[in-house]
């Protein structure tokens, strides 16, 4: 079985906070700090290989931040095909309130010079012809053009290696374009590809249905607290899980993109996909580490998921 790449353009050292409260314009004390390698190519690796699958992972990483990306992978046995650059990669805060509200705070990143993006090219060229599958997850990273997400995909293409993509704004807008394998927006993101609001699953799983017509393979629209769809030619499945007091939800999405990721590789129907990456997201939600599976509570979530045939 060839490896799976992950590309994370932009990843991040996470760092995750718990406090009682937190409050604008006041001093905010924090009870507890934990950080770990994050951005969410970073995420769906570290989920991939907690499940044993072989990946190889690159993109851009620099300074100090960056080691720590690099040295958290190499201990979870993922080969680190990055690109080193100038500049440090980014820090990322979560801070968990007791309240219930969870709050983020994103950097923006490095700036990837011209001879940075173009060793990274080449090496994403030379990846592709080792692996079967590649996802492209997250922001484009500050220098890169917008259209950075369609020309790998086209490239991936044209090496007859499936594309996955999972980012937001012009880079998900551009990169649909290029007819990915599989996206994985949000309600909210599937909105800025529309250019409307979308009212309901009904509405959703039209506008999924529209990205179907223009060569995208399988679009799989994440509703948070309210589910999981799929979107074929097949048809509109909804599955959803009651019950679950959620934790966390930083890293829901990669984790459904790593269980998709995995899906593919065995063959599931369908059906089982989606059962199982909806299991393994509420799963990841149920604790404060983003993208780390409690995978037996995975296991026995996937017997309690209902799946829905919609009529769209």
């Amino acid at each position: 079985m060839k490896k799976i790449l992950t590309v994370t353009l932009n990843p991040a050292v996470d760092k995750t906070y718990t406090t009682q409260c937190v409050i604008a314009g006041h001093v905010n004390r924090m009870r507890t700090v934990t950080k770990i390698a994050g951005g969410k190519g970073v995420n769906v690796t570290r989920i991939l290989r907690q499940y044993g699958y072989e990946v190889a992972a690159t993109g851009f990483l620099g300074g100090y931040s960056g080691r720590f990306i690099e040295e958290e992978l190499i201990k979870r046995g993922a080969e680190c095909r990055f690109v080193h650059v100038a500049g440090e990669t980014r820090n990322n805060m979560n801070i968990l309130a007791d309240d219930g509200y969870v709050t983020e705070l994103l950097e923006p990143g490095p700036v990837i010079s011209g001879e940075e993006a173009e060793a990274f090219f080449a090496q994403y060229d030379a990846l592709l012809a080792e692996c079967g599958l590649v996802i492209l997850s997250g922001s484009v990273a500050q220098g890169m053009d917008d259209e950075v997400y369609a020309g790998l995909i086209a490239r991936a293409s044209d090496a007859g290696v499936p594309a996955y993509l999972d980012s937001s704004g012009e880079g998900l807008r551009f990169g649909v374009r290029a007819k990915p394998f599989l996206i994985k927006p949000n309600r909210k993101e599937l909105e800025y590809i529309m250019g409307h609001r979308l009212a309901g699953r009904e509405e959703a799983a039209e506008a999924a249905k529209f990205l179907l017509q223009q060569g995208v393979g399988k679009v799989i629209v994440s509703m948070g607290d309210k589910g999981l769809m799929s979107v074929t030619a097949e048809g509109v499945l909804y599955a959803n899980v009651r019950g679950i007091v959620p934790v966390n939800t930083v890293g829901c999405g990669d984790s459904v993109v790593a269980s998709y990721a995995m899906s593919y590789l065995a063959g599931d129907p369908e059906e089982r996909a989606l059962v199982r990456a909806c299991a393994v997201a509420s799963a990841n939600a149920t604790t404060a580490e983003s993208a780390s599976i409690p995978m037996e509570t995975a296991e026995e979530l996937m017997n309690r998921i209902i799946v829905e045939k919609m009529d769209v």
